[in-house]
């Protein structure tokens, strides 16, 4: 049985959270995407559909760099007991990049697609990086309530820093593009301090190999190579890893195109953007916390499969809304079209954190401590894929038929998830984990 952490450890964990979504909203979600698609690259005549397109495949690239290195790299840090070293210089490479940013001005659309991509490599690298030392900081039954405040503590500080981005550098536009610019630097400033105590209280455990005449890397790459034929035996978590790409397919879909679809498709004023903005980081926030709880007392993959199921029901509405705006004007209300996405947009914000925490969670508990930062290499894998499809796909279909019809692939996305999570059962993955740890498996 794994102790629990101290307090200390587990706060220092989750400051990577907090910290690492400045880039996550700042640059993919509120701010950059919507600078990029609008004015960087600034085809207003045909809807956007270039900008769209361009934004997809950089993300999407960057993405297709993690899924060729994560798993490689998650076996070197298990032989090596080196994860803070790689988690740091995946650190210092997304502070870079990002601070980079400010030099994208419109029309320098290489400059930008280049920046994206290496800045969301070093960003998402990081990622599987740090959900790896999630295992080591308590029990199984601990992991969903560690796991939601850390995605909780992350909507904290994505409220943070946004909001003083919001604040001081002003509207998405070419006529404020001399402070908007300033976006980059200071994602970058923000996660550099404040990721600091992850880097002086999470702990190293684990013991170095020796190293062989093969070198570390080619073990690496062998141990990669018998953990895809190892799970096999590990059904339950690779069936798992299936309905989390297919989930995380549409979710990130929602993190890269929400604002964009808000400006381009509903068409809100600054104050809605903000509005929106502050109420969906609350709602996610509660979320992640109020499901990281639900998880540990009702189970993993309820909770889970739950979320999914509200996701596409959410996303049913949001593609509904200019008609439901008029079915409602009609009936006596006055509502706007950006009002009415405003309540659809706070009942998906709370599945938002509440839907990658419980996945999270759900891999911890069905991943040998001995193989973490491998198997999270997995999962990061599996939400990469994810992305890769989600974004390309999201990418050519509004290049064809327009982005407000094209976001209706995430609702099909959250209910092949939903299906393949039924063929998941938690209590006997964690049977195959204990049977391994003890030698027998």
């Amino acid at each position: 049985m794994t102790p629990r952490a101290t307090r200390k450890e587990i706060f220092g964990w989750a400051m990577f959270d907090f910290a690492n979504q400045a880039y996550t909203l700042l640059i993919i979600t509120v701010v950059f995407g919507d600078l990029f698609t609008r004015v960087i690259v600034g085809d207003a005549q045909d809807d956007y559909r270039l900008g769209n397109l361009l934004w997809s495949l950089s993300l999407a690239t960057g993405y297709f760099l993690v899924v060729i290195t994560a798993p490689v790299l998650g076996a070197v840090m298990d032989l090596t007991a080196r994860r803070k070293h790689f988690l740091f210089i995946s650190y210092l490479a997304t502070v870079l990049t990002t601070a980079l940013l400010y030099f994208v001005a419109p029309g320098y659309v290489l400059l930008g697609v280049l920046l994206i991509i290496t800045s969301n490599y070093a960003y998402s690298i990081g990622e599987s990086f740090i959900a790896s030392f999630l295992p080591d900081l308590g029990p199984p039954e601990e992991l969903g309530r560690i796991s939601g405040f850390g995605w909780a503590l992350g909507y904290v500080g994505g409220l943070v820093a946004t909001g003083l981005a919001l604040l001081f550098l002003g509207e998405v536009s070419l006529e404020n593009f001399d402070n908007v610019r300033w976006v980059g630097p200071f994602a970058a400033a923000f996660f550099l301090l404040a990721a600091i105590p992850t880097f002086l209280w999470l702990r190293e455990r684990g013991t170095a190999r020796a190293p062989t005449a093969q070198g570390y890397w080619r073990l690496g790459m062998e141990q990669v190579r018998r953990t895809l034929a190892e799970l096999q035996g590990f059904r339950d978590l690779a069936v798992f890893l299936l309905s989390a790409f297919f989930a995380m397919s549409g979710i990130y879909i929602i993190i890269a195109f929400t604002f964009i679809y808000g400006a381009q498709v509903i068409g809100w004023d600054e104050q809605m953007r903000v509005l929106t903005f502050i109420t969906v980081q609350l709602t996610a926030t509660l979320g992640a916390v109020l499901f990281g709880f639900a998880q540990d007392r009702f189970g993993g993959r309820l909770t889970y499969n739950f979320t999914l199921l509200f996701w596409v029901s959410a996303i049913l509405l949001i593609w509904w809304t200019p008609e439901l705006t008029v079915a409602l004007n009609r009936a006596g209300h006055d509502w706007q079209m950006q009002q009415v996405f405003l309540v659809v947009a706070i009942a998906a914000g709370l599945c938002l954190g509440a839907t990658q925490s419980a996945s999270r969670a759900i891999v911890g508990q069905l991943t040998p401590r001995a193989r973490a930062a491998e198997f999270f290499g997995f999962w990061g894998l599996s939400h990469k894929l994810a992305a890769i499809l989600g974004l390309l796909g999201v990418g050519l279909l509004q290049a064809w038929v327009g982005l407000r019809h094209a976001i209706l692939l995430c609702a099909l996305f959250f209910a092949l998830a939903f299906l393949v999570s039924l063929f998941v059962n938690v209590r006997r993955g964690r049977q195959v984990v204990e049977r391994y740890e003890a030698g027998n498996l």
